[in-house]
């Protein structure tokens, strides 16, 4: 057991080095970590809990002087001072270039000198992107080989691809650093067969990254496709009758759009027309000019071959709205005659089943009355005779 007077010595010593630990904790300076873009501004905060009648010290990763306390030490106009407490020194950095970047010290001047360090990153701004590749036009059912280049990125950026409102899967991108030797360019490929939907579609290329802080940098390249033509006739008037002028109207779609128009008359081996006019005319209809006309309308990528099936005489071909109108007139009629006879029918059928006798003058014997008187009284007795003579009304 020890002596009492060593025993207190002891406890002492423990609460001295417990005290002397508080006070150094409490001393400790302490800092954050942060990040800004690139051209931005960065805030640099170092607080005490126990000052100890010390100063603080701002130095950059060169371990130059920036601020001590609240006097300036380094001639730069980028760095201003924020606070200065015995208990907090608080520094800007604006304008941050992509050299700004690392590690800065905060310092107090206790006995042994104490340091917090701030890291501070600097995230480089991705340049819009580029497209390249692209040729003028690209044919249909060929393949489009496209390559989007961004620079400038801190850390590398991350390639998108969009064809109108489809998303396009490119191949794994390609980083390299760049000569500055904190920034990155980042490179991305994508392959598709173009069909004749594409044409006029935009290909658009997307750089998403952090320093862009929910905005987006985008370039597109609208689409050329060239594709065989298609066309229709189209008459005018729709319905053409004998007498008319029949204009024929060839028209035809494509890229490129066609130019050049053959007309020709089914079983004729002498062309009508063979030009740049797409509408061949037909100044007074005969029966003659009933047949099938063909229009081929030829561009750089083929051509396509359309008919239109002329007879003057089809029944379905020279109505008009006019005749419809009558046809539906004279069918209204026709209805209402046809029921009106079927009234007349049903009508002669009840008088018949409902049909009245009389006497005729023979009948009721006034040839032998020998006046007016007795000519009745025979009428009313030759009633119940089977015999009487009859006459029927309808």
């Amino acid at each position: 057991m020890l002596p009492p007077a060593r025993t207190l010595l002891l406890l002492l010593g423990c609460l001295a080095a417990g005290s002397g630990t508080l006070s150094q904790d409490e001393s400790q300076p302490t800092t954050s970590d942060e990040t800004v873009v690139a051209g931005g501004t960065v805030v640099l905060k170092c607080k005490v809990e126990d000052p100890d009648d010390s100063s603080l010290q701002w130095s950059n990763p060169a371990q130059q002087t920036l601020y001590f306390g609240e006097k300036r030490a380094l001639r730069d106009n980028r760095i201003q001072l924020v606070n200065s407490t015995p208990k907090e020194l608080a520094i800007s950095i604006s304008n941050v270039v992509l050299a700004d970047e690392g590690e800065y010290t905060c310092s107090i001047f206790t006995m042994p000198v104490r340091t917090a360090k701030a890291l501070v990153t600097v995230l480089g701004i991705p340049q819009n992107p580029q497209i390249f590749g692209y040729e003028l036009p690209i044919r249909e059912t060929e393949t489009a080989q496209l390559t989007c280049r961004s620079s400038g990125s801190k850390p590398a950026a991350q390639l998108r691809w969009k064809k109108g409102n489809k998303e396009l899967q490119g191949e794994a991108p390609e980083v390299t650093e760049d000569s500055n030797g904190k920034t990155f360019t980042v490179t991305s490929r994508v392959e598709f067969t173009v069909t004749k939907e594409d044409n006029d579609v935009e290909v658009t290329c997307t750089v998403d990254h952090e320093s862009l802080q929910n905005s987006e940098r985008s370039t597109s390249q609208k689409l050329q496709v060239y594709f065989k033509p298609t066309a229709t006739i189209e008459p005018d008037p729709p319905y053409p009758k004998e007498g008319d002028a029949l204009r024929l109207q060839c028209e035809a779609q494509g890229n490129p759009i066609p130019q050049e128009f053959l007309w020709t008359k089914e079983g004729s081996d002498v062309p009508l027309h063979l030009n740049t006019n797409r509408v061949l005319t037909l100044p007074f209809l005969n029966k003659s000019d009933s047949g099938t006309y063909i229009c081929m309308a030829t561009s750089t990528m083929g051509s396509v071959v359309v008919k239109y099936n002329l007879d003057i005489n089809d029944a379905s071909r020279m109505s008009s709205p006019s005749s419809t109108y009558h046809a539906v007139i004279g069918g209204v009629g026709a209805v209402i005659v046809f029921l009106l006879l079927s009234l007349l029918i049903v009508l002669a059928q009840y008088l018949i089943r409902h049909k009245g006798t009389y006497l005729t003058h023979e009948a009721k014997g006034s040839d032998d009355a020998p006046d007016a008187d007795t000519a009745i009284i025979n009428a009313e007795g030759g009633q119940a005779s089977g015999d009487d003579k009859k006459e029927y009304f309808i």
